[in-house]
């Protein structure tokens, strides 16, 4: 009788490292792309929040006479995002905003006294 050899169904050494290999370079191309992009959706959203704080001041303004001083998560109306610094100095005829991120890689400055109105650098 012949004895036959079963061969096992699986995958050898050489074809595992080879695509461990390819992942791996797939991940070093996507990382740093995934990392700059988080970076601009900060920037982003600190760009935002000092346009959101500036409409903020503007409805202050018509109430009060006056431009807010102070933390924007205390100027009523504005709605500030988690982990954004901003603060607002104001008086009788203007307003300035600023607010950074830890994370972001601009600092952005809303002021009624320039043009453009928001500079982020």
């Amino acid at each position: 009788m012949r004895s036959r050899r079963r061969r096992q169904a699986g995958f050898t050494l050489v074809e595992l490292l080879t695509v461990m290999g390819i992942i791996g370079v797939l991940a070093a191309i996507a990382v740093p792309q995934f990392s700059s992009r988080q970076g601009k959706a900060f920037d982003a959203r600190i760009k935002q929040d000092a346009r959101n704080a500036a409409t903020a001041q503007e409805a202050y303004f018509t109430d009060n006479f006056t431009y807010y001083t102070g933390g924007c998560e205390d100027l009523p109306g504005a709605k500030i995002s988690q982990g954004v610094s901003c603060t607002t100095s104001g008086d009788p005829t203007a307003f300035t905003i600023r607010t950074t991120h830890p994370r972001a890689t601009v600092i952005c400055t809303y002021s009624t006294s320039t043009a453009p109105n928001l500079i982020c650098s």
